[in-house]
């Protein structure tokens, strides 16, 4: 008798141990299956973290821009097929390359969209810095000269425009030194000095190339981004007279460009000027009186027969005009608008100097140049050489145009609203996690739990 007890606490405890076991095994099979299930939702959780829903600006920016960059690849395949199959019997080389142009920036412009505006602050001098050097590559054997301009480089059959990259360096330089000089925006000196410094040497190497278009849209790119960032408007107002009093001297120095102006200011009503000056001006208006309200129909332009000079670049506004009418025209102008207004928002919602500064400066970039290219087609202003951002044919500027916008899209990802909804879908998820797992580890009864729950 006196081994009953302890035979029954050795039985109970091997009996215990027993239970012990099997309910640990128990557990254990319920901690896996528990974890099994909870692998699915956090691998499900990690894809849609990837894929989660932006802000509404976001998706405006990225569909304004795609839908103009398919529209660009149209409008350059109708407006250079027929000189492209007079020189080389093949009506879609220029749009082809104007294909390629976009299958290589618009995956940039979506990688440049992942990058924090930190990294952008951190390398904004070394990114104007590594432009400058390749804009310096234009004056050495390297550089090419296109219809009086330098402003070209080309290796073999590639050829690029370096000052499109300068833009950008542009943009994100006077952005970062707004942003360190945030608390010193009344002190002119200790604003004024580093940006003419960033400035004045982009503007005088373009300048020194003869691409006087190109310099004018800098220029709108700074004033935009200094407007922007917060600098104060009787100082930008210095700068607008000091361009002002400068500008004339600038053009005079190219006989063509004198020229050109004094062409447009008298109306090219000299028949003289007709065959030389005025050809591509007078064309230009043709082609888009000639396309009404409705216009004659995409691919239809007569002007693009060798009427009009550079109907593919600085000029295809008027194909538009011509083949899509009033209606295509104003359809062009309004979704340049959409993407002004989506910029604003983005300077409006953020609370970061540099983000508001750098978004300010590609603003004025892209919308300023595709005015004054419009205006130039208009005859509102002369001549200048600037191609329509995101239609015109051209790598360069295509790519570097998407890179911009990339910024901005990365700039629209950390908007605060966005933040909150992100924080929002997180806490959602965790609860929906947790929940499962919950149910997953109690044995009995979870379905009326749940139910009540």
């Amino acid at each position: 008798m006196a081994d009953l007890p302890a035979n029954g606490t050795s039985g109970a405890s091997a009996g215990g141990g027993t239970r012990g076991s099997a309910t640990t095994a128990s557990s254990a099979s319920r901690g896996v299956s528990a974890s099994a299930r909870r692998r699915p939702a956090a691998a499900v959780v990690a894809v849609k973290n990837v894929f989660v829903a932006e802000s509404a600006t976001f998706y405006a920016i990225l569909g304004v821009t795609l839908f103009l960059v398919v529209f660009g690849v149209v409008m350059v395949l109708s407006s250079s097929s027929v000189e492209q199959y007079a020189a080389t019997h093949d009506f879609f080389g220029a749009a082809s390359r104007q294909g390629l142009y976009a299958v290589l920036g618009v995956p940039i412009m979506l990688i440049a969209s992942r990058v924090p505006s930190r990294l952008w602050r951190k390398w904004a001098m070394a990114i104007l810095g590594a432009a400058l050097v390749l804009q310096l590559l234009v004056y050495t054997p390297l550089g090419i000269e296109v219809q009086g301009n330098r402003n070209w480089i080309g290796i073999g059959s590639f050829s690029a425009q370096p000052s499109e990259a300068v833009k950008l360096g542009l943009a994100l330089a006077v952005g970062a030194i707004m942003y360190v000089k945030r608390d010193k925006l009344d002190d002119w000196k200790e604003l004024f000095v580093p940006i003419g410094i960033a400035i004045v040497l982009p503007l005088g190497l373009v300048l020194l190339g003869g691409d006087q278009g190109t310099a004018m849209i800098m220029l709108i790119l700074v004033l935009g981004a200094l407007y922007i960032g917060g600098a104060r408007a009787k100082h930008l107002l210095v700068i607008v007279a000091a361009v002002a009093v400068v500008l004339p001297f600038v053009t005079m120095t190219s006989a063509s460009r004198s020229y050109r102006i004094n062409a447009w200011l008298s109306g090219c009503t000299d028949s003289n000027q007709y065959q030389d000056l005025c050809w591509q001006p007078v064309h230009g208006m043709w082609a888009l009186a000639s396309g009404g309200v409705f216009g004659v129909g995409l691919g239809n332009s007569k002007a693009k027969w060798s009427w009009l000079p550079e109907a593919d670049n600085d000029y295809i506004f008027a194909i538009i005009g011509e083949e899509l009418g009033l209606i295509g025209a104003v359809v062009v102008l309004a979704l340049f608008i959409v993407l002004a207004i989506s910029m604003i928002k983005v300077i409006r919602q953020s609370r970061d100097p540099f983000v508001k500064t750098v978004t300010g400066g590609i603003l004025a970039w892209i919308i300023g140049q595709a005015l004054v290219n419009i205006a130039v087609v208009l005859g509102l202003l002369p001549v200048l050489g600037v191609p329509l951002p995101l239609i015109s044919a051209g790598g360069s500027a295509l790519i570097m145009t998407l890179f911009g916008i990339g910024v901005v899209l990365s700039f629209a990802r950390e908007l605060p609203g966005k933040r909150s909804a992100d924080a929002g879908i997180d806490a959602r998820t965790t609860l929906h996690t947790s929940a499962g797992a919950g149910a997953g580890t109690t044995p009995r009864g979870p379905r009326t739990n749940g139910a009540q729950r």
